[in-house]
């Protein structure tokens, strides 16, 4: 058998488990990893500016392509840096490779410099997190941690190695090494017929559709149930493109914050939820009373303490959602061909209508600009092809409630996480996912100043996006959750900065830094002009092949719809009365114009 480093043999691992794009940093004590995967080529490197960024940009490789980034490296604060970004894989079922460096394993026990026990650290944020403490551990180390990240609920892993593991030389033959078969539940052919006798049941079934379709790349074969079955279909924030939100039977999204009026509307008149792949997160369902009051519910999931957690359904079946769907689909068209199927057209044309009413007005031209006009434009120029990218804030709220999204993978949100920062590093990971796609990622603020740094990383390794920054100088969300307490304490990011008077008050000049970085930008200070900003950055990105900038300048003070029920959620601004006041909406008022099947 031949005999080669360890580190040699993890990067021929690596190609093997399809494992080729990484993002990190390199230092003292990963540096025999590098030079391995210098010697043996085969998996391309981004170098970051933090380590933090590096692994939010693995993670958003991950949920764009449908692989298994990697973030890598060096030891001790390497390996805390990455802790947020193994919490927001975790939190979203995202599966990630997280590699560090470490002290060599003689010296653990002495405090030598940079050595922590990461393994402690990381192991209530990953599914897997191992030091290797024998360099013959290695190949099954990391087969077990790519079994481990892909079977049942994914989700990402750590291996720690230190220094003299990974230049200790081990017998190893790669034509010998073959991935692990990740193991999936599959729901059995009584199960699903289960599934559809509750589901059929109703005379207004309902299918709520999570991440986990996603996930298991099962969206086609969720449209087409929803097809077969003329039924609504409802994606979660996590599982938004699940179904194209131009498709008839695309009834919108429901929750508290991120949500349709015309979704939450749709749902209220449901009487059997099908929720599949979903976990049902307290955004979605706010207050459980009026959730799931005159409903019985159906809860399929890949993780089987997921069935239960929140409430108890009336039906629980452990499964993957693409076999859930197999085994589904073929139920529900035997019965179709038998004519045993009950006609659901009405109660799906009334839940197409529906999106047809209660818009939110978008349509201002007020100065400074209100968020709603600049979702608008963003519609108005931004194709369907586009992939948005956004993590947490009113701007992610908002964009969630006005913007519209056309596939599975072109939505990419840290949703249950939401760390601020997440999103420019995660761009960076979905345009390398993504290859010449148009990528373009939502900021507020305070979100896009956190790991602004990563932006260098874009104009050096030529990722063009587009990001645009709604620049209100305030944290809005943080202030609008203050209101409660008649307060407004701490949150407001404008200063008086003297070297950048252009900015009138709104603190940080978000052009300056980001072309010192590199990267191009844009100010837009006029609803009229968003539309000419947002060509101008497609131009500018297409030319330069590096991250644009747009920044919007908002009005200080807004409140975005949200509240505790689905039946309570707080108006703070007019609804459309005229088409003209929604212009970019699904589905024009008083018109069912526009929507495709």
């Amino acid at each position: 058998m031949p005999k080669m480093r360890a580190v040699d043999a993890i990067v021929l691992i690596l190609e093997k488990e399809g494992a080729t794009e990484a993002f990190g940093l390199p230092g003292a004590a990963i540096n025999p990893l590098y030079s391995a995967m210098k010697q043996h080529g085969g998996i391309r490197h981004t170098l970051h500016r933090h380590v933090e960024g590096a692994s939010h940009a693995a993670d958003g490789y991950s949920r764009a392509s449908g692989k298994i980034g990697l973030c890598l490296g060096t030891s001790g604060p390497a390996g805390t840096d990455m802790i947020t970004g193994l919490y927001a894989a975790i939190a979203d079922s995202i599966p990630m490779l997280c590699i560090t460096g470490q002290a060599p394993t003689h010296v653990l026990h002495k405090e030598d410099f940079q050595a922590v026990d990461i393994e402690s650290i990381a192991k209530p944020v990953t599914k897997y997190a191992s030091t290797v403490l024998e360099p013959g551990l290695v190949p099954g180390t990391f087969a077990k941690a790519f079994q481990i990240m892909r079977s049942g609920r994914p989700g990402p892993a750590l291996i720690d190695l230190p220094i003299n593991v990974q230049l200790a030389e081990i017998d190893f033959d790669i034509d010998a090494y073959e991935p692990l078969a990740p193991t999936k539940p599959e729901a059995t052919r009584s199960q699903a017929e289960k599934i559809v006798d509750l589901l059929l049941s109703g005379k207004r079934p309902i299918i709520v559709a999570g991440g986990g379709v996603i996930n298991a790349n099962a969206s086609d074969k969720l449209v087409q149930l929803a097809e077969e079955l003329n039924i609504p279909v409802s994606p979660t924030l996590m599982g938004w493109g699940v179904i194209p939100d131009d498709h008839r039977l695309q009834s919108g999204m429901v929750g508290i914050q991120t949500h349709t009026k015309y979704g939450n509307e749709s749902f209220l008149a449901s009487d059997v939820v099908l929720g599949i792949g979903n976990r049902w997160a307290n955004r979605h369902t706010g207050g459980l009373e009026t959730y799931r009051v005159g409903r019985k519910f159906i809860h399929v999931d890949i993780e089987p303490t997921q069935i239960g957690r929140v409430f108890a359904p009336d039906l629980g079946i452990t499964s993957d959602a693409a076999a859930a769907l197999v085994s589904i689909l073929e139920i529900v068209r035997e019965r179709k061909s038998a004519g045993l199927i009950p006609d659901y057209s009405q109660w799906a044309d009334q839940c197409t209508a529906r999106k047809g009413t209660n818009h939110r007005k978008t349509n201002f031209d007020n100065i400074p600009i209100k968020p709603q006009r600049v979702y608008q434009e963003m519609n108005a120029v931004f194709g369907q092809d586009t992939t948005y990218v956004s993590t947490i804030g009113l701007s992610q709220i908002a964009g969630a409630q006005m913007l519209h999204v056309y596939g599975p993978r072109k939505w990419i949100n840290a949703g249950q996480a939401g760390p601020l920062g997440w999103t420019g590093p995660a761009a960076l990971g979905v345009v390398r996912g993504k290859p010449g796609e148009k990528v373009v990622a939502l900021s507020g603020d305070y979100d896009f100043q956190f790991m602004i740094e990563e932006l260098a990383v874009g104009a050096q390794f030529k990722l063009p996006y587009v990001h645009v920054v709604v620049n209100n100088s305030y944290l809005g969300l943080i202030r609008q959750s203050q209101r409660p307490f008649e307060m407004d304490y701490h949150v407001s990011l404008g200063f008086d900065n003297i070297n950048s008077p252009e900015t009138d008050g709104y603190g940080v000049d978000h052009v300056k830094v980001a072309e010192g970085l590199g990267c191009k930008a844009v100010r837009v200070n006029d609803p009229a002009k968003l539309a000419e900003g947002f060509a101008e950055a497609n131009r500018l990105a297409d030319e330069h092949q590096v991250p644009v900038v747009v920044e919007v300048i908002l009005e200080k003070v807004t409140n975005i719809s949200m509240g505790a029920q689905l039946d309570a959620v707080n108006e703070f601004e007019d609804l459309a009365l005229e088409i003209g006041d929604a212009p970019t909406a699904l589905v024009p008022m008083k018109s069912s114009a526009g929507v495709s099947a």
